[in-house]
């Protein structure tokens, strides 16, 4: 009897599931995968001509005392050949709650793997119980050191780090304490805020940017704004009445959100529109309900909240302490304003996660790229608020580029043609990539606009 059911069982496996029994006995990728020690994997999905999983790596909480506590860091893999180029893309946030295969524009260039990671400390990649003294620009890079350590047995192949605003800062920041890890960096719109409180460049961009005409209306609407604080201010606690609006975690009360959402406007709005977009600025007879609907399509009354902020304050944390934050003068809005320190990162963060600023990792970043850096692309917005202090490469195989017009959005493909040619021609040789070679057109996998943040955040 015994042997009659061994013997069902087991054609029951051939004439059922002859493709899961093969592919259970031959899948070579994901034992690859679960044989790395810390890394497991959440989801496999098979598309054309590429696998897409979705892992997690287990990282200690802090790296200089490996012994007290770990986290999971989630990351997600699109694989398409063990012997092509991998791009490490950092976003310098969090990913998306149901992640999705999609494409940097260095991983299509060179048709490449991709390792996305999420941030230390954006949820779910967060220490339980968290100590946020361990968040700061070395942890991180030595999460991504360990990944990439990790995953250099899968993908023995050349690799090039991307990442946009806060993602390109990362992955600045992993080059400069880890520079043999990867072949290169693509870092786009990456703000270099050497010494936080000089921030002339802010204030020479928004004098210069655009039309006057343009200039001036959109400081208009922000006196505008200001002076009908009492009306606005209504609307907005009214709308935070019907949504489940709080302010009193971080930013304080509804009308100090309302003032730095007003103050936030004309920066989020050359951050994400264009100059074509001039035409849609309100005029001073706007009505209240045209001023306060135009200034939430383009800075949201929403964001200035408990809710919207608090999945940010990982990102607030490290402006304060480390990567520094843009000051304004604001010298149209004098007499207007009635919290003169709102500006800061720290505004944005509950009291217990309040810090002082420490300049020296960004000086020590800042003088490392301009000296002893090499093969670093950095791509800037000639329109983008966030790109008017840049990163100085050094002369050692690195350039920098910016994109004629272009706001947050910037990247090779918005270069001149000059440019855009020359910067390929960079990649491609350091991923080991023919000059000639035809970037790959995957209609199911969309190019990722490589931001996480749709606010006034990197």
């Amino acid at each position: 009897m015994r042997h009659r059911m061994v013997a069902i069982l087991a054609s029951l496996l051939v004439v059922l599931s002859p493709a899961t029994a093969a592919r259970a006995a031959d899948d070579p990728l994901l034992d690859q995968l679960k044989a790395v020690p810390g890394l497991s994997v959440v989801s496999d999905t098979q598309g054309a001509g590429y696998r897409f999983f979705v892992l997690t790596y287990r990282q200690p909480a802090d790296h200089r005392h490996p012994g007290r506590g770990t986290y999971e860091q989630r990351l997600t893999l699109l694989h398409r050949s063990s012997t092509s180029p991998t791009v490490l893309y950092t976003n310098g946030y969090g990913l998306a709650a149901s992640p999705r295969a999609s494409e940097t524009e260095p991983t299509r260039l060179l048709a490449a793997n991709q390792v996305s990671v999420e941030h230390r400390f954006f949820t779910p990649s967060r220490p339980a119980p968290a100590d946020w003294s361990d968040l700061d620009i070395w942890q991180e890079a030595t999460d991504e050191h360990r990944i990439v350590t990790a995953l250099k047995g899968v993908y023995s192949g050349r690799w090039i780090q991307t990442g946009a605003s806060k993602g390109g800062m990362t992955s600045v920041y992993h080059r400069r304490f880890y520079p043999g890890d990867v072949d290169g960096v693509v870092a786009y719109v990456a703000p270099d805020d050497v010494i936080n409180p000089i921030d002339g460049a802010y204030d020479k961009f928004f004098d210069t940017v655009g039309t006057a005409s343009c200039r001036a209306a959109l400081d208009d609407v922000q006196r505008e704004a200001l002076g009908r604080r009492d009306r606005l201010v209504a609307r907005l606690q009214a709308d935070a009445a019907a949504n489940g609006w709080t302010f009193s975690g971080s930013i304080g009360t509804a009308d100090r959100s309302f003032e730095m959402t007003v103050l936030d406007t004309v920066w989020a709005f050359w951050q994400y529109s264009s100059a074509a977009d001039c035409a849609t600025v309100p005029a001073t007879t706007a009505t209240d309900e045209q001023l306060y609907g135009w200034i939430d399509s383009v800075a949201g009354w929403s964001f200035y909240t408990d809710q919207g902020l608090e999945p940010y304050w990982p990102y607030y944390y490290q402006a304060a302490g480390q990567l520094g934050w843009p000051s304004l003068r604001f010298d149209h809005l004098r007499g207007l304003r009635h919290y003169p320190g709102l500006y800061t990162a720290n505004s944005s963060l509950p009291p217990e996660l309040r810090r002082r600023h420490n300049p020296v990792p960004m000086i020590d970043v800042d003088l490392w790229v301009r000296t002893v850096s090499e093969r670093m692309l950095f791509v800037y917005g000639e329109n983008d608020p966030w790109s008017a202090e840049r990163f100085t490469p050094s002369r050692r195989d690195s350039a920098l580029y910016v994109a004629p017009g272009a706001n947050h959005g910037a990247n090779i493909s918005k270069l001149n043609a000059a440019d855009a040619a020359e910067a390929t021609a960079a990649l491609r040789r350091w991923a080991g990539v023919p000059a000639t070679f035809a970037a790959k057109q995957a209609a199911d996998l969309p190019l990722d606009d490589m931001l996480g943040d749709r606010r006034r955040v990197h």
